[in-house]
């Protein structure tokens, strides 16, 4: 009798644990759909609502601002009642020289006092937000996890606060606050393993409106600088070396041969991206035989060079830095290094 009750217990001690493990399972379920739903959402906002937003970026005790606007307005096609979308965004570097990137629909263009004006054939611009936020978000659940941690206030407005966690220890982890109300960006923080804080973005305006603002309606009237040809750049270059190791997920993007803007230098050069993360890599001849890892951190990102046998190999990405001395130490060579 003793033992048919023991054996009861057990029983019962085992279908309690099980229940409890499946309703957790189903809550973290539930969470991880609800963040990528909140995510899908802030997609579709930064793609389809009109508005005018400043925001800072924090590193290294110092802060960069920035102002946001984005648009879409309706244009009618040879005065018939089929109307054509145009999307509109300025992105505008607040201190020191003027820095500004224009789009028009796929058209953008580069306003920086170091080059005259250009423009290239693109869907979004390139600036401290990341490019996956205005796309499809599903391309990063093979490397990150989803999670919905609760309610917080920020800018004065209510906010989704959602991680997105990175599956193994070789990336960052992001933590987004998004606006209840529109869906919007109003924080964003680049966050280590261990909880450290590396980088932020808080924003300091958010106005969200039925019409475009007159910056748009000026952009959208300005004639942007010829788009220049990146077909023979953006093809992959054969490169005489190889980078054997990266994190999953991380494909390669483009490759080629230039000179550096600053020092000149002629450099080969890789670029690889797990849709969220860039790790550009570059090779180039030293004259220094050997020289140990050296490195530096601009914020969340990290810039690592090692010399050996007089050939240079640099890496550079929001990566951690084990995940960099990887990255350099597995890059070999299979011909003598070609350099324009």
């Amino acid at each position: 009798m003793k033992l048919f009750s023991f054996k009861l217990l057990c029983f019962r001690s085992l279908c309690a644990c099980l229940i409890s493990a499946s309703f957790h399972f189903s809550v973290v379920a539930a969470d991880a759909e609800q963040a990528k739903d909140s995510l899908e959402r802030l997609s579709q906002s930064l793609r389809q609502l009109n508005f005018n937003t400043s925001f800072v970026v924090v590193k290294n005790n110092q802060a960069e601002p920035y102002h946001w606007l984005h648009g879409i307005v309706k244009e009618e096609i040879d005065n018939s009642l089929n109307n054509d979308e145009v999307e509109l965004e300025i992105l505008a570097l607040l201190n020191g020289p003027r820095r500004d990137i224009l789009r028009i629909n796929n058209t953008v263009s580069y306003i920086e006092p170091e080059y005259a004006p250009y423009s290239i054939s693109s869907e979004q611009i390139s600036g401290p937000i990341p490019t996956v936020f205005g796309r499809d978000i599903s391309i990063l659940e093979n490397n990150y996890h989803f999670v919905s941690v609760g309610k917080n206030r920020v800018l004065g407005r209510a906010a989704q606060l959602i991680r997105i966690v990175p599956t193994d220890s070789h990336r960052f982890g992001y933590w987004v606050w998004l606006d209840q109300q529109s869906g919007l960006l109003l924080k964003l923080a680049v966050i280590t393993r261990k909880g450290k804080l590396l980088e932020q973005i808080q924003f300091t305006h958010l106005e969200i409106t039925d019409t475009i603002s007159e910056n748009l309606k000026q952009l959208k009237a300005t004639e942007l600088p010829k788009i220049i040809d990146l077909t023979i750049a953006e093809t992959s270059t054969d490169l005489a070396w190889q980078v054997n190791w990266l994190p999953s997920g991380f494909e390669s993007i483009k490759s080629d041969r230039h000179r550096m803007n600053t020092s000149k230098q002629a450099v080969e050069f890789m670029l690889f991206n797990d849709g969220l993360v860039d790790i550009s890599v570059y090779v180039n001849p030293s004259k220094a035989k050997q020289r140990a890892v050296e490195f530096a951190n601009d914020g969340a990102t990290l810039v690592l060079n090692q010399v050996i046998n007089n050939i240079e190999v640099s890496v550079v990405g929001k990566i951690p830095l084990e995940t960099a001395k990887k990255i350099v130490n597995s890059v070999s060579f299979n011909r003598k290094l070609i350099t324009p």
